[in-house]
């Protein structure tokens, strides 16, 4: 599990942007990578910055990280359904829905980065608990097949997908 090697059978077509933007990498190092560069990017922005919109009905930067969290926590938990051979198919989420119900803005910035730190790390300690048999199992998410190995390296570009919005839009 040393490469970026995941068929597009292994993920709803949703979430090819996310897995191509990535190239071919390291699972572990794109976890760890992105891990610092979202937190060397935010940590020390003005709280100004940390509020902004830069449109009507976008979300903030505070917004934006407790949404990673949040989908992290998700993808990781449907990984470790699906590494246990749970073929359950597993409903979506809706992401406007946790943002709307979240106190993101409410948050210290570094409350939220801590909370990103822990989760990322719980993720990479989970993904390394797998033997290489894990990766390739399948699950179902709202009636798409989805593998353990394709969650992990959605979880990275999610981030860094992310992490790009921010940069071009936000900075």
């Amino acid at each position: 599990m040393t490469t970026l090697q995941v068929n597009e059978n292994e993920y709803a077509p949703f979430y090819k942007n996310y897995i191509t933007a990535l190239g071919t990498a390291n699972l572990f190092d794109l976890l760890n990578n992105s891990l610092e560069d979202l937190i060397v990017t935010i940590k020390n922005l003005p709280e100004e910055k940390l509020n902004y919109r830069y449109q009507e009905g976008k979300w903030t930067i505070k917004e934006l990280v407790q949404h990673i969290i949040d989908a992290e926590r998700v993808l990781s938990y449907r990984a470790l359904r699906f590494s246990r051979n749970d073929a359950t198919d597993l409903p979506g989420f809706d992401e406007d829905w946790y943002v709307d119900n979240s106190n993101g803005n409410d948050r210290p910035i570094n409350d939220l980065l801590q909370e990103f730190t822990n989760v990322r790390n719980a993720s990479i300690g989970m993904f390394k608990s797998f033997n290489e048999d894990m990766f390739p199992l399948i699950g179902s998410i709202n009636g798409s097949d989805m593998s353990v190995r394709a969650l992990g390296f959605i979880i990275a570009g999610h981030q860094m997908h992310h992490l790009k919005i921010i940069k071009e839009k936000y900075l």
